[in-house]
């Protein structure tokens, strides 16, 4: 093989290998526009482009898009409960939900410096002992994981509470097992840490 034959096959193989370490490959821009034609209702409660201005209310900005998805169906075949979003999302097209969730795991989420120093350093201290192997070292999540990385601290701490206490639809062994002992300032901490990650 000649060194011009191997230097394109070279160039072949980076190319292919970085586009495949792409977590967000490349869309076509009519889906993303049809993606946030759809999401417009959501930005009422989610925030313009998935990040909310309601402390309770989860950003769905830069959520991994698979998540978004199977979150989306979950409302719709009742494993999740909530009056207002199963009425809605049960009024999307599969397709529609498909659109929503790329559109929105490609907007970047506005996070905010942590308010308290000191609390966000006991929260990365507890996240890298206990959260860190499932949720990754940027919490980023992955495709069944979600990002917890710049989600709101009351959505986080409402979540957690849940699971620890096993109420509600916030039933999971696997996190249970993690927040079994966390104590409600542990879970303050964490929420601290995690909304101000980036």
């Amino acid at each position: 093989m000649n060194k011009p034959t191997l230097a394109a096959l070279a160039a072949l193989l980076l190319l292919t290998s970085a586009h495949a370490a792409d977590p967000k490959p490349a869309v076509n821009d009519t889906i993303l526009k049809n993606g946030q034609k759809s999401a417009q209702f959501c930005r009422h409660c989610h925030g313009v482009g998935g990040s909310s201005v309601r402390d309770d209310t989860p950003n769905l900005a830069g959520q991994n898009e698979a998540y978004l998805l199977a979150q989306m169906n979950k409302f719709v075949s009742g494993q999740r409960k909530n009056e207002f979003m199963e009425g809605l999302i049960k009024a999307l097209t599969p397709e529609e939900r498909k659109n929503i969730a790329m559109y929105f795991s490609r907007q970047e989420v506005l996070a905010r410096p942590a308010s308290n120093a000191a609390q966000a350093a006991a929260g990365k201290r507890l996240y890298d002992s206990l959260c860190v192997s499932c949720h990754g070292a940027n919490a980023y999540g992955t495709e069944k994981v979600p990002r917890l990385a710049s989600q709101q601290v009351g959505y986080l701490k409402d979540s957690l509470t849940r699971y620890r206490n096993g109420g509600g639809e916030r039933i999971d062994p696997l996190m249970a097992a993690y927040t079994r002992n966390l104590k409600d300032a542990d879970i303050a901490n964490l929420a601290a840490y995690l909304a101000s990650m980036r």
